[in-house]
């Protein structure tokens, strides 16, 4: 009997944490720019593929689909890396709010990829 890979579940619960995210600072930059809602598109289509991959046969196909969308929204926050690094070390930057997302976009980005290429490759 196969074992049930990790991914899953993983990207389940790390998507609707990505959505929480991305409406939480959607809602504290006080819904100055509708870019805050990145995070949350991002989780809503992990989450959903974590579903599919639980409940079809095309388990990989969707374990891969979380592996690229969390690539892509790592190097799409990418350029945030400089303000969460200010952030960490106790710099000024323009906004918190964004600052927070980015670094957690490329977080959990990071653990799903890794996962992902682990049930893949693995």
């Amino acid at each position: 009997m196969a074992t049930a890979r990790p991914t899953p579940a993983l990207g389940i619960a790390l998507g609707a944490a990505l959505v929480v995210i991305g409406i939480g600072a959607y809602v504290l930059s006080e819904f100055a720019s509708i870019t805050a809602l990145i995070p949350a598109i991002f989780g809503v289509v992990i989450a959903g593929l974590g579903v599919a991959a639980r409940q079809t046969r095309r388990e990989k196909l969707a374990i891969l689909g979380i592996g690229v969308l969390s690539l892509l929204g790592v190097l799409g926050s990418a350029r945030g890396i400089p303000d969460v690094i200010a952030l960490l070390t106790g710099g000024a930057v323009d906004s918190t709010v964004a600052a927070v997302a980015q670094g957690s976009m490329i977080l959990i980005g990071l653990v799903l990829f890794v996962a992902a290429g682990r049930d893949l490759l693995g």
